[in-house]
């Protein structure tokens, strides 16, 4: 499943982080993982003045992954930046959060996220969600954007 498809995960919590990162490797998924840990990381990852120097960055990811609750710029400001923005515009956006409000999965709807998906509690569904997560972002669902950029 590697290739020039990566994900972009922007997840504040170490914890979190690391078990995604094994997650993916549990279900074989091979992709490059670039990981932003707040909002700023991730918008200057995307547009920041050293984005064009950087391989993976000059190319756009496959998905976005992030959580809601993060610290700098929250979720919900860091998808209206996104979405905003001409070149990521379009990029495929999974919230990926321990948040059930019907508040938030409907602001994070309005705002333009693709996806809403709650994080399980148990590790082997854990896995599993992320799994298939990947597979289908990564494999699955097709884009309007080349990994080359616009």
């Amino acid at each position: 499943m590697a290739g020039d498809r990566y994900i972009l995960l922007v997840e504040d919590n170490p914890n979190e982080e690391t078990l995604t990162l094994h997650a993916l490797r549990e279900n074989g998924i091979t992709n490059a993982v670039v990981v932003a840990r707040d909002g700023v990381e991730a918008l200057d990852f995307l547009f920041g003045e050293d984005s064009g120097r950087r391989p993976e960055s000059a190319r756009l990811p496959a998905v976005i992954v992030m959580d809601l609750k993060l610290p700098r710029i929250d979720g919900f400001e860091l998808v209206r930046r996104i979405r905003a923005h001409e070149r990521s515009s379009l990029i495929p956006l999974v919230i990926l959060t321990s948040s059930h409000d019907p508040n938030d999965i409907r602001e994070a709807y309005r705002l333009g996220a693709n996806s809403y998906v709650l994080k399980p509690v148990e590790l082997g569904r854990f896995v599993m969600v992320i799994g298939l997560l990947a597979r289908y972002w990564l494999n699955l669902n097709q884009t309007t954007h080349t990994n080359s950029g616009y």
